[in-house]
């Protein structure tokens, strides 16, 4: 009898007792924006090898799970890991090891700085980057004439911010004649004498002189790339254009665990590069994608090699040009859809944007989920926006080369181009989402200049007072979706990342700012608490 009384104790006492499940990590709390198809905002969640294993209240989460660490984020904002859906992730971190030229304001604060580099580093090349003619007082190229009269012994060699136009002084182009003719480039020449200026295709004239990095600096590198990357809230990066033997430092080093960057790799668009990758098919791994090849169809606005329908405004005898010819293009694209690959095309000027969404829709043939993406889809004739939609063609856009652009454009193509010109509304209807990067080296790693050109279209300064073509700006939410799940998605990877939803990687940041909410001056001024990477804490601000 007393047994049984035992009994019916205990199994009263058991009812309504549930045994708590056991987790990583509680993160509580918070402000949490979940960026899913309800975009959602929750003040808990909880993490188990890597994964968020529910989210919800704080109170029922600290009921349900037994964490081994518990976060108390006293009332700041949690967003899904930034995703970069086009950037140069080891090129980045290559040129931190060369002259940084960006934001000069002069070709003499250029030479200084060329100055002083040369008395710390005696010998080799003096390699630069970042330099834009359209931020000068006089907005014309420079010559070569100082670079020769202070280093008639070293090679120089100063590749203009979007990587389409260098100025190279005489002994780094030893060998290259006046009137030398190239498709889909130019070489530069005044009175029949080189100017050192060399456009598109012209550039690899000389860039292919240059000692290539050994494996030491390549692995240097990527990895303060991905610190200072971490440091803004970027978890996964597009790095638009890699070669086969760059992936496999990439792979060495995410199997060694130094490398912890998720990347989403297009393979450049050459030979060998092609063999190569389409022998071994594609790469999936949880740090490593690679499904997409990049390819190039013309250069860029800045220095007028955009390949535009109508002449530049600014130079009537002149339409840019295409870095290799249609049937190239074409045969290319026939290969990558042989082989079950995503097409990624670069594309600013209104002729290469409609030649490329020609190309493609010759092979999708209407709606489809190859996702198949135009790299910039900068300039876009009015005619042609539709075909994005028909052929399910993703644009991937980077907001800040509107308001980098927006101070000369007008001067480039003139008023009714422009109106097709940066139109990511316009663009965002076509599919109903769309991808958003960066582009660094060629502008700013901060994902929050992303998101405030994007959806406010304004400089640091509030210029123009009304926004850039206001018309065509992002809300806040569908900015922040181009950042993350629509990014995510871009990549094929909307199912493991993205939004902050149970089964999915815990890549997460914390902020001190609701971007979605904030008023405008203070979104430039955010800072990344910290930033974890599958679990993982990677970066936390000291």
């Amino acid at each position: 009898m007393k047994k049984l009384l035992l009994f019916i104790f205990v199994s009263i006492a058991s009812i309504g007792y549930t045994q708590k499940i056991a987790t990583d990590l509680l993160v509580y709390n918070a402000h949490i924006y979940t960026v899913d198809e309800l975009f959602l905002e929750k003040e808990a969640m909880v993490i188990k090898e890597g994964k968020i294993l529910a989210t919800g209240t704080t109170a029922e989460l600290q009921k349900n799970f037994l964490s081994k660490k518990n976060l108390d984020i006293k009332g700041k904002y949690i967003y899904p890991g930034f995703i970069d859906a086009h950037a140069h992730f080891l090129e980045y971190g290559l040129g931190l090891q060369t002259v940084d030229l960006t934001g000069t304001t002069s070709w003499e604060e250029i030479i200084s700085k060329l100055k002083a580099y040369s008395l710390k580093n005696k010998s080799g090349w003096i390699i630069g980057r970042g330099w834009d003619q359209n931020d000068w007082k006089i907005k014309t190229f420079p010559t070569s004439q100082q670079l020769d009269q202070l280093f008639p012994d070293r090679p120089v060699f100063l590749t203009r911010v979007d990587g389409h136009a260098a100025i190279a002084n005489s002994i780094a182009m030893n060998g290259i004649q006046p009137g030398t003719k190239l498709i889909g480039g130019e070489v530069e020449t005044k009175d029949g004498k080189l100017t050192g200026i060399l456009i598109d295709n012209a550039v690899e004239l000389v860039s292919k002189n240059i000692p290539a990095p050994n494996l030491q600096q390549k692995k240097s590198a990527l990895l303060q790339a991905q610190a200072n990357c971490f440091a803004v809230g970027l978890t996964t990066i597009d790095d638009c254009g890699l070669l086969y033997a760059d992936v496999k430092v990439i792979e060495e080093l995410q199997q060694s665990n130094e490398l912890k960057m998720r990347l989403y790799v297009m393979m450049s668009n050459n030979e060998s590069n092609l063999d190569s990758i389409f022998s071994r098919g594609k790469i999936k791994s949880s740090r490593l994608n690679i499904r997409s090849i990049k390819v190039y169809a013309d250069g860029a606005l800045g220095s007028r090699g955009a390949c535009l329908l109508a002449p530049y405004s600014d130079k009537p005898d002149h339409t840019g040009f295409l870095l290799s010819n249609q049937t190239h293009l074409d045969e290319v694209a026939a290969k990558i859809y042989a082989n079950g690959f995503q097409m990624c095309t670069h594309a600013i000027g209104d002729s290469g944007n409609r030649i490329i969404l020609s190309i493609y829709s010759k092979y999708l043939k209407g709606k489809n989920d190859l996702r198949w993406r135009i790299e910039h889809a900068q300039v876009v004739n009015k005619n042609d926006f539709g075909l994005f939609g028909a052929n399910s063609i993703i644009p991937s856009v980077q907001p800040t080369h509107a308001t980098s652009d927006m101070y000369w454009a007008i001067d480039r193509i003139g008023s009714d181009r422009l109106k097709g010109a940066y139109a990511y509304q316009q663009l965002l209807k076509q599919n109903n989402w769309i991808p958003l990067g960066t582009d660094f080296p060629v502008e700013d790693i901060s994902p929050f200049k992303t998101f405030y050109a994007a959806s406010i279209r304004k400089d640091a300064k509030g210029f123009p007072a009304n926004g850039f073509q206001i018309e065509n700006a992002l809300t806040r939410k569908e900015a922040l979706k181009g950042m993350t799940i629509w990014a995510a998605k871009a990549n094929f990877e909307e199912n493991e990342k993205g939004s902050l939803e149970k089964g999915k990687l815990a890549d997460f940041i914390i902020l001190d700012t609701d971007l979605l909410t904030a008023d405008p001056s203070k979104i430039l001024k955010t800072v990344v608490l910290k930033t974890f990477l599958n679990g993982e804490l990677v970066y936390e601000k000291k």
